[in-house]
């Protein structure tokens, strides 16, 4: 087997291609999500690797999770993953603003078998979140990948929303290695997340050097 193309990685090639093929395989809607977003979408790089995918599943796994808030839903992969983890009953709501990657994605949650576990908000996800906190909705586990300007408000906003023991995972977080020398707004924005998350005594964190870096939070106190 071989990586798949337009996967972002830090590591050596030969590695990243070991990892890939000591991971467990996609499904087949996978693997069609995955050819049609290379395909078809624009910016076909933001869609979660395979490996990622298998990362995000395991954990909605094995925490348990009911409900499920992704900030950035682009063509579904994370999504479909995660939810394909869920319980009978459970929820994933995400979020985007973008109706072209969005739609491919509702087709793919539909063909699923559990694409009435899935939300899609078509809105900017700031205000999303703003409503579901005024409802007083709760999630088990928030996936943040979306516009790395507003991840710091993003984890702002969604930490309050989360149970002690609840996961918020942060994508990107490495940023092709553009942590260790910062240049353009993106490139800090991510320093400033990293640094936000490590100060804040709400959490324990660990950052994975999956594919282009993964900070995967647990909630310890309120």
């Amino acid at each position: 087997m071989s990586a798949p193309a337009l996967e972002i990685t830090l590591l050596h090639p030969a590695i990243a291609n070991y990892v890939h093929d000591h991971t467990s395989p996609e499904g087949e809607l996978f693997a069609r999500l995955r050819d049609e977003t290379q395909r078809d979408l624009a910016i076909p790089q933001m869609q979660v690797g395979r490996v990622e995918g298998a990362l995000l599943r395991m954990l909605v796994s094995i925490t348990g999770a009911r409900r499920v808030l992704e900030i950035g839903t682009y063509s579904g992969y994370s999504g479909l993953a995660m939810a394909s983890a869920l319980p009978p009953g459970g929820e994933l709501i995400t979020c985007d603003i973008d109706p072209v990657a969005t739609a491919v994605a509702r087709r793919y949650f539909d063909q699923s078998g559990f694409g009435d576990r899935i939300t899609i908000r078509l809105a900017p996800a700031l205000e999303t979140i703003a409503e579901l906190s005024a409802q007083k909705q709760r999630f088990d586990l928030v996936f943040i990948d979306a516009d790395k300007e507003n991840y710091s408000r993003y984890w702002d906003a969604v930490l309050p929303l989360v149970p002690i023991g609840g996961l918020i995972i942060g994508d990107n977080t490495l940023w092709s290695g553009k942590v260790i020398e910062p240049k353009t707004a993106s490139d800090h924005a991510i320093v400033a997340f990293n640094k936000k998350v490590v100060a804040d005594p709400r959490v324990e964190q660990v950052l994975l050097s999956v594919r282009d870096g993964v900070m995967l939070a647990r909630k310890i106190r309120d």
